[in-house]
């Protein structure tokens, strides 16, 4: 498959709010601006969401106006007990008021929804996530957030999308192998972070209602001290001009074809997401197994709206194939990969 690689900085839309430019790049070389998107306000998404985790736990935080509702969530993952507790704040409407930054390598932004606050801080150098939720899970204890995020790497994941309507596109950047301290207080108890791995998942677009799709990601660092990771994914929009499949090395990326996501029962319609799934590459580049340890599946409906995910958190085990031929093998490394069925 050849892909096209985006150099040429400009505008991501054109005058008539399609992608000026289709495939992937390796930053922030197509400029977001949500006043060039032609569609209706309340029909634009925009996200940030972070991962953090260790072996026995990680948090997930997000901030995101989808138009209708913008959103200040909290999940945390117990990956040893195989349990999650999640608390959020809503606001209805507030389409385009979160003012979210236009990218990802800079800009911060800050929101309190009731009683729940939490802010993205960036400068360009070091990213810092604060935030405040009261009363979470079975005990009701307050959760404090303070980390840190470093070690950005030199290059990561961008794509450009487009979907087969007018007006409609993704634009979509993953920030992996950050590496993170600081940690978590839940009630009387602190959660640290001691260089644990990170990924930013940063999104922007608008999007047709009824989408399904698939996400794979892993960060670690070697015996040798480099950050190793990838981003897999496919399934939403028309992505013949690239797709996101990449792996990260010591700060540079290596792009790959496509990568299939081997979900067990998957073919008979009876997806049996805790079963060990396979990994494979139309390149040969990235062979995988995967070791499902927890299924965060909390499935959400609100009239038309339904989002019914299934992020599977587990071990990875492979091998994965640099640019220069070089071979890195792995074995159970804490990861997710996930199926996704939105209808918003």
């Amino acid at each position: 498959m050849k892909q096209n690689r985006i150099i040429e900085k400009g505008k991501l839309l054109n005058s008539e709010g399609d992608l000026a430019q289709r495939g992937y790049a390796t930053n922030y070389v197509l400029e977001y601006d949500r006043n060039d998107i032609k569609a209706p306000k309340w029909r634009i998404k925009e996200w940030d969401y972070y991962y953090i985790g260790n072996d026995s736990y990680g948090v997930a935080l997000t901030i995101s106006d989808v138009g209708i509702l913008g959103v200040v969530t909290l999940s945390i993952i117990d990956l040893e007990k195989a349990t999650e507790t999640s608390s959020n704040g809503a606001v209805l409407f507030p389409m385009g008021k979160f003012n979210m930054p236009s990218s990802p390598e800079i800009g911060s932004v800050s929101r309190k929804a009731g009683k729940v606050e939490m802010s993205f801080e960036n400068d360009g150098k070091v990213r810092r996530i604060t935030g405040f939720f009261p009363k979470v899970g079975k005990q009701k204890e307050d959760v404090k957030i303070d980390i840190t995020l470093d070690q950005a790497p030199e290059e990561y994941m961008f794509i450009a999308t487009p979907f087969n309507k007018p007006k409609h596109f993704y634009y979509n950047a993953k920030v992996n192998c950050l590496r993170a301290n600081g940690g978590f207080t839940w009630g009387e108890k602190f959660y640290p972070f001691e260089k644990a791995p990170a990924v930013l998942d940063w999104g922007r677009g608008v999007w047709t209602y009824d989408n399904t799709w698939y996400w794979g990601s892993m960060q670690t660092w070697l015996p040798d001290g480099k950050p190793f990771g990838f981003n897999i994914g496919y399934g939403f929009g028309d992505t013949s001009a690239a797709t996101e499949n990449m792996l990260f090395h010591d700060g540079k990326i290596h792009k790959l074809d496509h990568v299939k996501f081997n979900i067990p029962g998957e073919d008979e319609g009876k997806d049996d997401y805790m079963k060990p799934w396979t990994f494979t590459s139309s390149d040969g580049r990235l062979e995988m197994d995967f070791e499902p340890v927890f299924d965060r599946n909390s499935v959400i409906r609100v009239g038309p709206l339904a989002m019914m995910p299934h992020q599977v958190f587990g071990k990875f085990s492979g091998t994965a194939i640099l640019d220069d031929g070089t071979k890195i093998e792995f074995k159970d490394v804490m990861g997710f990969a996930e199926k996704v069925h939105n209808k918003w």
